[in-house]
């Protein structure tokens, strides 16, 4: 008998009353505060407590940790995702190089018809 966690895998009290999405939210927007605001003033603006927002917190870097470490292996490696990332990065700018000459071609283009039509 493997004693290590004995809560794993048991679900204890009663199901949220919060839908998933909901939740991912509070943590996403809990972290975007980067520790200016604390658990009790963002957990204000959703409508629960912030002892409800911290736990959602913990769990949701608990199941971050727990995907990390597997992901290593099932997933792509660092070294293959920065040259993915640093490949999309490269299309990026170059899509916003000619995102910039067309804006200044309909700029000029807006200046010429303005004039004529004056």
């Amino acid at each position: 008998m493997d004693l290590a966690d004995p809560r794993e895998g048991v679900l204890v009290g009663r199901k949220s009353p919060y839908p998933e999405e909901f939740r991912s939210n509070a943590v996403a927007l809990c972290r975007v505060a980067g520790g200016k605001r604390t658990y009790a003033a963002v957990a204000t603006d959703l409508g629960v407590t912030g002892e409800t927002l911290r736990s959602w917190v913990r769990q949701a870097d608990e199941q971050a940790s727990r995907g990390h470490s597997h992901s290593d292996q099932a997933g792509e490696s660092r070294d293959e995702e920065l040259d993915r990332l640093r490949a999309e990065n490269g299309r990026l700018r170059k899509a916003e190089k000619e995102w910039e000459l067309e804006r200044e071609i309909l700029r000029r283009a807006a200046a010429y018809f303005a004039k004529e039509m004056k």
